[in-house]
């Protein structure tokens, strides 16, 4: 191993994901020195094992999902899908697993990537090992942003060491259709999962150690997915653990709590989410080696001046565009205090993630499509608003039954009873995830309920089920 001369930028940045990528665009567009590393593949999780291949296996599946509701068009797409098509678009949606025009666009910003696995070595200090074992030390004039994301988890349970089980980057990288998945979880990983491979071709049987899917979500956003994948021939379990796992011929054996013996041919396991801070030399600076990363509102680790973690690391909401929202304010807060300016870190000023406590978005591209930004009933409750939940059902708008013959879905506004504002609101139905920006617009501008009854939506879309939701409210 042979170590090379210290390197000093104004800025380093752990992780070429998403996050990172968008550190660096704001380090560099305020004109500081800025260097990113990256162990795996430019463009991270999201690119290559989570989003792009995700939703690019989802999008066939939802598509023939609403051809067929509709009278003239349902008889033609009754076939089963492609899987060779579906599973080549996916391939070309994550490049291949090649990064090539993801490091040009890193060069395009003038961002110095360096390849291979950076610890932080004290303060403002990190040591890059490249794949052939040399070693760079870099050195941060102003920031070091740790931005490595997250793994998935897997329980501590017998047998699971040998049965090789899928994770999300398993079930999205997928070759092959197993004829039988069993599917642990029930959150958004397991959801979207088991809606591929279920309609793919797979018997999927889901076992929720909770009372639903989606649990984080209005609870008849669980029940409306979970009654769609029966529906088409899963079996959704419930109330239902893991005790163990073994291969037994080939095929994979799962040992309920209650002693079912379940039987496939492979089993994912969606059962959260590790930071990936347990080999990036946290010990250094005197944090604790693969936790999570405490930050203030402008993205910087609590009890630091030079060190902000953004994205999953910590743990403040486990999406990737809410990452790339924080990555924008770190990155404009780290320009601003390189350059001695004041920030502005009043709520929803330029350097204050305010969002991530008010109006998180996010999208469950099933069938039916399950989306929510802001505060559950349960949670503004919890938070001590004094609210309303105002429900309608979707079909009771003509948009709805213009999109497909029999559309289902529920649609719900948290309203906050003393400050009139819109505390969260939650969407489920065919199509409803481009209707969620527009619930995110109310929810993060505060914008008054009264003033909503003037934004009119057009006639006949889904939209207009926020006149619905409008008229329940006033009466």
């Amino acid at each position: 191993m042979t170590e090379t001369e210290n390197i000093a930028y104004d800025v380093v940045v752990l992780g070429a994901g998403p996050v990172g990528e968008n550190v660096a665009d704001r380090t560099r567009a305020a004109g500081l020195s800025t260097a990113i590393v990256e162990s795996e593949l430019v463009g991270g999780e999201c690119s290559y094992w989570a989003c792009m291949p995700s939703k690019a296996l989802l999008r066939p599946i939802i598509a023939r999902a609403d051809a067929r509701r509709l009278p003239g068009l349902s008889e033609a797409v009754r076939g089963p899908l492609d899987t060779a098509a579906v599973l080549a678009r996916r391939d070309e949606y994550t490049s291949h697993w090649h990064d090539d025009g993801q490091v040009g666009w890193l060069d395009g910003i003038g961002a110095d990537l360096y390849r291979g696995h950076g610890r932080l070595a004290g303060p403002r200090t990190v040591t890059v090992t490249g794949p052939d074992g040399t070693t760079r030390t870099l050195t941060a004039r102003h920031a070091v942003a740790v931005c490595t994301g997250t793994r998935a988890q897997l329980p501590d349970l017998p047998g699971i060491e040998d049965v090789g089980p899928w994770t999300s980057r398993e079930a999205t990288s997928a070759k092959e259709v197993p004829g039988r998945l069993i599917v642990v979880g029930g959150g958004v990983v397991a959801a979207e999962m088991a809606t591929v491979f279920q309609a793919l071709g797979s018997q999927v049987t889901v076992l929720v150690r909770g009372k639903g899917l989606l649990a984080r979500m209005e609870p008849f956003a669980g029940e409306l997915v979970a009654d769609a994948l029966t529906e088409a021939g899963a079996d959704i379990r419930t109330g239902t653990s893991v005790e163990s796992v073994r291969r037994e011929n080939g095929a994979v054996v799962a040992v309920t709590g209650s002693g079912d013996r379940i039987e496939a041919d492979e089993i994912l396991f969606a059962t959260g989410r590790a930071p990936r801070t347990d080999d990036i030399g946290l010990d250094t600076v005197g944090l604790e080696p693969g936790s999570w990363l405490p930050v203030d509102d402008t993205l910087r680790v609590e009890g630091s001046d030079w060190l902000y973690a953004c994205g999953d690391v910590n743990h403040r909401a486990l999406l990737t565009h809410q990452g790339k929202y924080q990555a924008r304010i770190a990155g404009d807060a780290i320009g601003a205090r390189a350059a001695g300016a004041s920030l502005d870190t009043e709520p929803w000023g330029a350097h204050a993630a305010t969002a991530d406590h008010h109006a998180v978005p996010q999208v469950v591209f099933t069938d039916p499509e399950a989306a929510a930004v802001g505060l559950s009933l349960a949670e503004a409750e919890q938070a001590g608003h004094r609210v309303r939940a105002v429900d309608v059902d979707m079909s009771s708008v003509a948009g709805a039954g213009l999109y497909g013959e029999g559309y289902r879905g529920r649609a719900r506004m948290v309203v906050d009873l003393d400050e009139n504002i819109l505390r969260g609101v939650t969407f489920v139905g065919p199509g409803v995830g481009e209707l969620l920006h527009s619930a995110s617009v109310a929810v993060a501008g505060r914008v008054p309920v009264d003033r909503l009854w003037h934004a009119v939506p057009s006639y006949p879309t889904i939209s207009e089920v926020w006149l619905r939701l409008l008229e329940a409210y006033r009466g």
